[in-house]
């Protein structure tokens, strides 16, 4: 198995682990079968930071298009809306993180994942995904800098 790659946020490493592919939106997908299991990346867990609130807005089954609201996310930084990552089908959520999200924060990428997805669309490869985060890091990097001051 290839060895993670490497974002550095700073002065913080966010893993991009190889066996995943990912979304512009900074969700992972893992290949299981037909489907994928889907999860927030170590970047956005680390600008979400902590999270202690999941719910979702619509259920298992249902067909979604690319951008479309399906949920949303508290942390200690803010409320967050969650959009599908492709055009696709939400075939189950991890109910588990509906009474206790931390497995979001503690094992983001086993038993943190959010919901399995089915779906048409190419993912992109680490390397695709690692080049989105090194272009859209300025941009995050003031943005962050605007809340704090």
């Amino acid at each position: 198995m290839a060895e993670d790659l490497v974002f550095m946020m700073g002065k913080y490493e966010a893993r991009v682990p190889t066996d995943c592919l990912y979304s512009k939106s900074h969700l992972w997908l893992r290949k299981d079968g037909l489907r994928y299991q889907v999860g927030f990346t170590a970047y956005s867990v680390r600008l979400l930071q902590d999270v202690y609130f999941l719910d979702w807005s619509v259920d298992p089954g249902t067909q979604v298009f690319e951008k479309q609201e399906i949920g949303e996310v508290e942390s200690s930084k803010a409320l967050s809306t969650l959009y599908a990552p492709f055009d696709g089908r939400i075939v189950e959520f991890n109910e588990l993180l509906l009474d206790d999200p931390s497995g979001i924060n503690t094992d983001g990428y086993g038993n943190g994942w959010l919901f399995t997805f089915e779906t048409d669309a190419e993912p992109l490869t680490p390397e695709q995904y690692l080049e989105v985060l090194e272009g859209g890091w300025e941009k995050t990097q003031n943005m962050l800098k605007g809340q704090v001051n």
